[in-house]
């Protein structure tokens, strides 16, 4: 999956195992902020195998958090990467892109990493 210029496009990770990786790199809490859970432990049902899906409004949501998190790190590394998560965003309207994403503006959050990603090489 990718954003580019705003757009999801799907690489071939299923919801399993991108939310296994959001939870290592993010946490159960924020992760289940972001795809709009309110019970940390269904997350955590959605990691397994053979465990419960996500909602289907959750799914888009993973996705574009998942991507947006491999966009930001690469070029600001982890650390960096959860801070800009969690952190008023000016081109987000100074919400948190947590916070975004569950209120399902996924274009908005393509751009604000992609306007990160752009002043981190040119700066």
């Amino acid at each position: 999956m990718s954003i580019a210029n705003g757009e999801l496009d799907v690489e071939p990770l299923n919801y399993q195992e991108i939310t296994r990786r959001l939870i290592a790199t993010l946490g159960p809490t924020l992760v289940a902020t972001l795809a709009g859970s309110k019970d940390r432990k269904a997350l955590l049902e959605w990691a397994k195998f053979d465990g419960s899906q996500p909602n289907p409004e959750s799914l888009p949501r993973l996705a574009c958090a998942y991507e947006t998190w491999r966009k930001v790190a690469e070029a600001e590394g982890e650390q960096v990467a959860r801070l800009w998560f969690i952190g008023g965003n000016p081109w987000l309207g100074e919400s948190t892109p947590v916070t975004a994403i569950r209120e399902d503006r996924l274009e908005e959050v393509g751009y604000a990493a992609q306007a990160l990603v752009d002043d981190a090489f040119s700066g």
